[in-house]
């Protein structure tokens, strides 16, 4: 027997592989304000599941391909006269409800909705923990390759241009992670609660970061301690584990709040 026959083993290293990839991917989703874009593409995953498991293909790619499509198309459309908050409401609600219609279409198909919607963490198989480690270590990689660009790019676009950067190509990278994280995400945390894990650590660093750099990485360790310490208080209070991980990191959120305002007063 090895460690990772332990299914809690397996469901640790998951949260982790998935909460180091999505918090300082998060960092940059707080900085452009893009909350309603990680809901966009995260509720465009529905409708993948549903169109893989429909032609017998795999779930990731399914739910990669539609959080890709849903981003891109955000992209594309927005500023051509059509209100940000209006197109992404437009578009995340009608691709969950076209992915919750084409799933009642399914027969002799086994599919569990609860568990991407709100995840099942505990049934992550060694193939799951492949893949969300494999999309994690991308989803780094981009972040590292592309950091600087990205950050100027966030901070001011007429300083990117000036420095010789295209601000729509670097969305356009933010874009191709973010999906990659909803991709990997969704059997960890489910399509409703993955917004959840990409703002809150992020926020939650906030008062703490001197530096951008510093911000990524402390939201990077408080995601990983929601994800452990919500899996634990899960197995010991027999709660369902994506809402724990999500409620332990909103606890978390207000006690930074907190001491932030206290060391302000």
């Amino acid at each position: 027997m090895t460690l990772l026959d332990d299914f809690l083993i397996r469901a640790a290293l998951a949260g982790v592989g998935v909460a180091i990839a999505a918090a300082p991917l998060g960092c940059f989703v707080v900085w452009r304000r893009m909350a309603y874009f990680g809901d966009a593409t995260a509720h465009a995953a529905i409708l993948g599941v549903a169109l893989s498991l429909g032609f017998a293909t795999s779930v990731f790619v399914g739910a990669l391909a539609a959080a890709l499509l849903m981003a891109v198309t955000v992209s594309s459309l927005s500023g051509r006269g059509y209100a940000m908050d209006t197109l992404l409401g437009v578009l995340a609600h009608s691709a969950l409800a076209f992915g919750l219609v084409a799933v009642s279409f399914l027969h002799g198909v086994r599919i569990d909705l609860m568990g991407y919607l709100f995840g099942d963490i505990l049934a992550v198989s060694k193939a799951d923990l492949a893949v969300i480690w494999a999309g994690a270590a991308l989803v780094l990689g981009l972040l590292w390759w592309r950091w600087s660009a990205l950050l100027l790019s966030s901070l001011n676009q007429d300083l990117a241009y000036a420095a010789g950067l295209n601000p729509r190509r670097e969305q356009m990278v933010l874009t191709v992670a973010l999906a990659l994280v909803v991709a990997v995400a969704i059997k960890v945390v489910g399509v409703l609660l993955i917004a959840a894990l990409l703002i809150i650590p992020a926020a939650t660093a906030r008062p703490f970061a001197t530096t951008p750099e510093r911000m990524g990485i402390v939201a990077a360790v408080l995601g990983s301690l929601s994800a452990i310490g919500g899996l634990a208080l899960s197995y010991q209070f027999d709660t369902p584990t994506g809402p724990s991980i999500v409620c332990l990191a909103a606890v978390l959120f207000a006690l930074s709040s907190l001491s932030h305002v206290i060391r302000r007063a």
